[in-house]
């Protein structure tokens, strides 16, 4: 049973990441970069502190859980800079894809990396046991992503390009691909900077906080090493473009919206790691499952992100044999986050 609650939380937490960028379509009069930029102060500086102030146990103070965490908050934050970079890449990739194919490579590849890269750091022998067991589970959610992959291929060659452009405003196959990968190996880095953490969560636990949410001070300085990265790019892209006038150009009404809606997707992006983080501890410690979770939530996020993406109406147009790959791909996807139990 616990196993299944586990579940359900990371699956809440993914569908809000997943639709996380539908906000966004409510922007008005701002450029890429600048709502990027604003949307992420949420994402990754004000949801994820609030949420690591919930791991700080009564009479004590968030400074006081880092400096009990000796060594371990500079390596965090330095994951951090480096899956900023993917995380960057990561909103070029959909909008150079659209929301699922974007999101279907992007995070195919960051779910094999952020598995397998801290297991094999542990030491752990990926041909037997428990190891075994864990890259052959990885493999089926590759296989899926893949699967769902291979779908976009075959809704772009059916595609004429006005359509592409009305689907997805700046579609650009190559270009996308190229953005998508690099995003998927850069994205791992925030696994590995959990990992890099986990002292920080040992202090906390040790301080006597809840076990739901001993993690999420950790997640905390991975996302503030990552919005450094992008807001290091975002401002130069205003200076560039001309564009810092975006924030105060635009009527208060509009600024307004904008806030909202970037406070809105910002949430619930930072749902996924809320729910990652209170979804694990319901998974056994030192398991197999428990080194997985990392690849079910990103399975999860391709799946939802697809949904989206019919919703969205990405998929419009396409041809029967193009839907039978992608809901053969979604459904490998779904078997891939319960294989290991079974």
């Amino acid at each position: 049973m616990n196993f299944i609650i586990g579940l359900v939380i990371i699956a809440i937490g993914s569908l809000g990441q997943s639709s996380s960028y539908v906000p966004i379509n409510k922007i008005k009069q701002w450029s890429w970069e600048s709502f990027w930029l604003s949307q992420g102060v949420f994402a990754w500086l004000v949801f994820p502190f609030l949420g690591a102030l919930l791991a700080v146990p009564a009479g004590h103070a968030i400074g006081e859980l880092f400096a009990a965490a000796d060594g371990a908050i500079l390596p965090t934050l330095g994951y951090g800079f480096l899956w900023g970079v993917g995380g960057l890449t990561f909103g070029l990739s959909m909008r150079y894809l659209g929301v699922a194919l974007g999101q279907s490579i992007s995070l195919g590849t960051c779910s094999a990396f952020g598995t397998i890269i801290p297991a094999l750091m542990k030491g752990t022998n990926l041909f037997q046991g428990e190891g075994l067991i864990l890259l052959i589970a990885v493999s089926i959610a590759i296989a899926g992503i893949a699967t769902i992959g291979y779908a976009g291929s075959l809704r772009a060659q059916n595609m004429t390009e006005e359509e592409k452009k009305a689907a997805v405003k700046d579609f650009a196959l190559g270009k996308g691909l190229l953005v998508a990968l690099l995003a998927g190996v850069m994205s791992a880095c925030f696994s590995l900077g959990l990992e890099a953490g986990q002292p920080i969560a040992d202090a906390a636990a040790a301080m006597g906080a809840k076990s739901l949410f001993v993690t999420l001070p950790a997640t905390f300085l991975v996302t503030a090493g990552g919005f450094l990265t992008n807001a290091i790019y975002c401002l130069y892209q205003n200076v560039k473009n001309k564009t810092l006038s975006d924030y105060t150009s635009v009527s208060r009404k509009v600024f307004v919206n904008n806030i909202l809606f970037c406070a809105l997707a910002g949430g619930l992006w930072y749902s996924q790691f809320f729910g990652l983080g209170v979804g694990k501890s319901f998974f056994e410690e030192g398991s197999v499952m428990m080194v997985f979770s990392w690849s079910i939530l990103m399975s999860l996020n391709v799946t939802f992100s697809n949904v989206w993406g019919i919703i969205l109406k990405e998929w419009k147009g396409v041809s029967k044999k193009t839907w039978a790959v992608l809901i053969a791909g979604l459904v490998i996807l779904i078997f891939s986050t319960f294989v290991i139990n079974f």
